[in-house]
């Protein structure tokens, strides 16, 4: 039915930000080459990020413990969610804010990998405490076995 990948992506770009919040900010475009024949970039508009302000850091927590789980790669969902899982609950408010725009502004997977294995530089409005953090996490002096995202028995606290 699609005749090619690029445009089974851009279907998916579109129904993703269709489902959003209409907002009033400005919308950001990227330009994604792809596997695309031709040699001009196509633009994809996104809509702004939009930090939620009556959110309680409990639920905040827990929304990006999740976010953090299920992300559009593989490689970022067993790293964030294994980082979330040791750091979330000790995250000041200030860090969290950082965190959730980090992992939820319109950006690609790809970026955020590249950024945390420091194979490309991290962009200034990125720089933080918390991407320190990610980037010292990413290199895994520990030499953790890290092949899956966390169990989920970690969530119920009750147990």
């Amino acid at each position: 039915m699609f005749s090619s990948a690029l445009t089974r992506r851009m279907l998916c770009a579109v129904c993703r930000t269709s489902l959003r919040s209409p907002v009033t900010a400005a919308v950001v475009t990227r330009g994604y080459r792809g596997d695309a024949p031709e040699p001009n970039l196509i633009e994809i508009p996104l809509p702004p990020w939009q930090e939620r302000k009556d959110e309680s850091l409990d639920i905040k927590r827990k929304r990006l413990l999740y976010e953090s789980r299920k992300r559009g790669m593989l490689e970022n969902c067993i790293l964030l969610s294994i980082f979330a899982k040791q750091y979330l609950e000790s995250m000041s408010e200030a860090q969290l804010r950082q965190y959730d725009r980090l992992i939820n502004e319109p950006s690609n997977d790809w970026d955020i990998y590249y950024w945390a294995t420091e194979a490309m530089p991290t962009p200034d409005v990125y720089q933080g405490d918390v991407m320190d953090l990610l980037k010292e996490f990413t290199k895994n002096r520990q030499m953790e076995q890290r092949l899956d995202a966390p169990n989920l028995e970690y969530l119920d606290k009750s147990q």
